[in-house]
């Protein structure tokens, strides 16, 4: 099932919860016409708004197919650099223009500030499990750096400095987020960075899977309000069943 074809089926389900509802609390499970409209109304919103926290994670492209190790022979070219705040080039630029030209020169478009760069790519537990080419975010989200491995980093400090590599002197209580922007090979499948079909199609199954069970998540509510004899899973069953999601 594609996600239009979800999309279009949500109407259906929630009507027919509406349903189910109304006979659970002695009524003839007939549903007034307006209410079915703000029921789907309701319900398209909600699937909308959970898919989308579903995906929320940010993705680049790499159809250069560069590693990390890129990454850090991109950055090492700038060491020396002045730091000026704003800046984005070879005559200067600040810690997040670093970052960005050091990627744009692997043809991989990320985003320009800080608070872009740090949703970008998946979540890395720890500091020793950085890799190189990852970004460090540290003071809430206002520095960010390089990792170039054996436990250094490539960075343009503060006004005065210049882009420099250094011992990595943070630890992970200081760190707001360590972020992979270039995949695993493993976990690519390619080195373009291209999932194999296998991982896609899971992959939007996970997310489809995610976003249901919120949209599940506010019905049976709705339904706890009105009896406590129906089970949130009773519900949900009857309501795929009906619907033919379930086969």
């Amino acid at each position: 099932m594609t996600l239009v074809d979800a999309t279009l089926r949500v109407g259906e389900i929630q009507t027919r919860l509406v349903q189910l509802n109304d006979l659970v609390a002695g009524g003839t499970g007939v549903t007034s016409s307006s209410a079915v409209a703000t029921t789907a109304t309701v319900s398209a919103t909600s699937f909308a708004d959970a898919l989308a926290a579903a995906t929320a994670t940010s993705t680049v492209g790499n159809t250069a197919g560069a590693t990390g190790a890129d990454v850090v022979a991109s950055a090492e070219k700038y060491l020396g650099v002045p730091y000026v705040f704003g800046g984005e080039d070879g005559s200067g630029m600040d810690c997040s223009g670093l970052v960005q030209r050091v990627y744009a020169d692997l043809g991989i478009d990320i985003p320009r500030l800080v608070s872009g760069q740090m949703t970008i790519g998946t979540e890395v537990g720890s500091l020793a499990e950085a890799r190189p080419g990852d970004l460090i975010v540290t003071g809430g989200g206002e520095h960010i750096l390089i990792y170039a491995g054996n436990n250094q980093v490539i960075h343009a400090p503060y006004e005065g400095r210049t882009v420099c590599k250094v011992d990595a002197y943070m630890d992970d209580s200081e760190i707001d987020t360590i972020r992979r922007v270039i995949p695993d090979a493993a976990v690519a499948g390619t080195a373009s960075g291209t999932a194999p079909s296998g991982a896609a199609s899971s992959s939007q199954a996970d997310l489809l899977t995610a976003a249901f069970a919120s949209l599940f998540s506010g019905t049976t509510s709705q339904s706890a309000q009105s009896t406590s004899a129906l089970s949130t899973s009773a519900l949900s069953a009857s309501a795929l069943s009906m619907s033919g999601l379930a086969s």
